[in-house]
């Protein structure tokens, strides 16, 4: 306790602190930093700055019914600490998770909550990043350098959800509502409700508030892929009957999971039409032959072009088979007092709507970076593996997996990001920044990530703020967690594109 009221008493006063490393975020990206830099770098000082007023991250800031991960916890789990519950977690299950591995490696005085970084400048001069940050509880103004910048604040919004504008939605009589700021005291029991969308969230809140409504309707523009299985790892739970070590358990299950999903990811490019089938069956297996799986929840997308959720139990298409809820594939013609009217000419009526219509990119924190007083554009920059920018040193991103778990990336990158700063060290350098070699400034720029690979709705509206991608592998982010875990051990700090100084 003592070291951190004597952080917190010296983040009160008006001198700036300095420290090795700077880590933007305590969610699960910023926590995973803290482990790698505490156990591969020992000998540095670092500090998370965090603008909420604890950690967590997506886990703390999403406050809507049944909210849980949409990926098995045994990869989105750090792989230094074993995982022992369910594969698809609720979000308190996952804060008990990080705040033990917080507690076990003794991070929380490391941290400093409730401070929104404001900017972030870099000077070649001084070798180092000053970063300026707003106090939420005091409305004081921080101030703190650091040798290397680390950002971990996530890739979307947190204090506004994406909702479109539909015409009429000002004259609705009801409540409409975004699950990303979900009010505490929303009244839906006996109401009738309306979920707008077709992802993860609204999967998750259609089956969590169905008992309690009058009857919920999901209501989506174009079907998704779902996996819907039991919410169980049959290995995972053999093993234990052998009384099998749980950093056994975790390593073991982990590997299969990884390998199924890289198998499942290769099939559904090859043998697309296939898995299509497999997927439309597990539907079919709770909706019955009579439901028109066909309209509802066949996309014209094939699967992996954007994210498939794992519905736990099968808990939305239960909810869909007991007549609690309901769903409806159609355009919005316009909101109307009693709810919405479509473009089929139905009407559904309403008590309350819930946009669970996405998120609004958000690139590096929509912070302000500036590098020796030049404003930087991430647009105008190349990635480095998704992770390194062109034009701008010491600082990293991370940047996860879309059809893998989001920690797996967080792992790899603290292996990579320790050994960089160690590398600097014995070379007595204080600066690293990637740069194109003489043979590659004439190759092509392309967007962040190919939409015939990977096109989400919220990537795609903001494509044009993210870093280019170039030809080479190592000048773009390949989304494929199985290649990369071979390849950034390998990583030759001494190739050409890394300058020192």
């Amino acid at each position: 306790m003592a070291d951190t009221q004597t952080l917190e008493n010296r983040s009160s006063s008006t001198d700036t602190e300095h420290f090795d490393v700077l880590i933007a975020g305590a969610g699960i990206s910023g926590i995973g930093a803290a482990y790698h830099l505490k156990t591969q770098t020992p000998g540095k000082s670092f500090v998370i700055l965090e603008a909420q007023e604890s950690f967590g991250g997506t886990w703390l800031t999403h406050k809507y019914p049944g909210i849980r991960s949409d990926s098995d916890l045994y990869t989105f789990g750090y792989r230094f600490k074993p995982w022992t519950g369910q594969p698809i977690a609720a979000a308190d299950k996952i804060l008990t998770y990080m705040r033990e591995v917080i507690d076990e490696n003794d991070i929380t005085p490391h941290i400093r909550y409730s401070h929104k970084i404001l900017s972030a400048s870099w000077s070649s001069q001084d070798k180092q990043w000053t970063v300026e940050a707003r106090r939420s509880d005091t409305g004081e103004i921080v101030r703190v350098t650091a040798n290397f910048l680390w950002m971990c604040q996530g890739y979307y919004d947190h204090s506004k959800g994406f909702t479109p504008e539909w015409e009429g939605m000002d004259e609705f009589k009801g409540q409409i509502v975004h699950p990303q700021t979900w009010p505490e005291d929303l009244d839906y029991k006996g109401k009738r409700v309306i979920v707008i969308g077709s992802g993860a969230t609204a999967a998750t809140v259609v089956p969590a508030i169905a008992a309690d409504c009058k009857h919920v309707t999901l209501l989506q523009r174009s079907p998704t892929y779902f996996i819907p299985g039991r919410n169980e790892n049959e290995l995972a739970d053999e093993l234990r009957k052998l009384q099998i070590d749980e950093t056994w358990i975790h390593e073991i299950v982990r590997r299969k999971v990884l390998f199924d999903q890289n198998e499942f990811t290769r099939r559904a490019t090859e043998e697309s039409d296939v898995v299509k089938e497999e997927l439309l069956a597990g539907v079919r297996e709770f909706l019955g032959p009579d439901f028109d799986v066909e309209k509802h929840f066949t996309p014209a997308y094939r699967p992996w072009q954007q994210r498939i959720a794992f519905v736990p139990d099968g808990d939305l298409f239960q909810g869909i088979a007991s007549g609690k809820a309901s769903v409806v594939t159609d355009h919005i013609e316009r909101f109307t007092e009693k709810g919405i009217l479509l473009k089929s000419g139905e009407e559904l009526e309403a008590d309350i709507i819930i946009t669970a219509t996405g998120f609004n990119l958000s690139v590096l924190g929509g912070i302000p970076f500036t590098v020796d007083n030049k404003p930087v554009d991430f647009a105008d920059t190349v990635t480095y593996r998704g992770m390194m920018f062109t034009g701008v040193p010491n600082m990293a991103w991370v940047f996860g997996y879309f059809r893998a778990s989001w920690t797996l990336r967080v792992d790899l990158m603290g292996d990579f990001i320790a050994r960089l700063l160690n590398h600097m060290d014995e070379k007595h350098v204080r600066q690293v920044e990637v740069a194109l070699p003489p043979e590659d400034e004439d190759m092509e720029r392309k967007p962040w990530i190919d939409a015939s690979n990977f096109n989400p709705n919220y990537l795609m509206r903001s494509m044009h703020l993210m870093p280019k991608r170039g030809t080479k592998p190592q000048w773009q982010h390949n989304q494929d967690y199985w290649s990369e875990k071979d390849e950034f051990p390998k990583i030759d700090l001494e190739a050409p594109e890394f300058i020192y100084s």
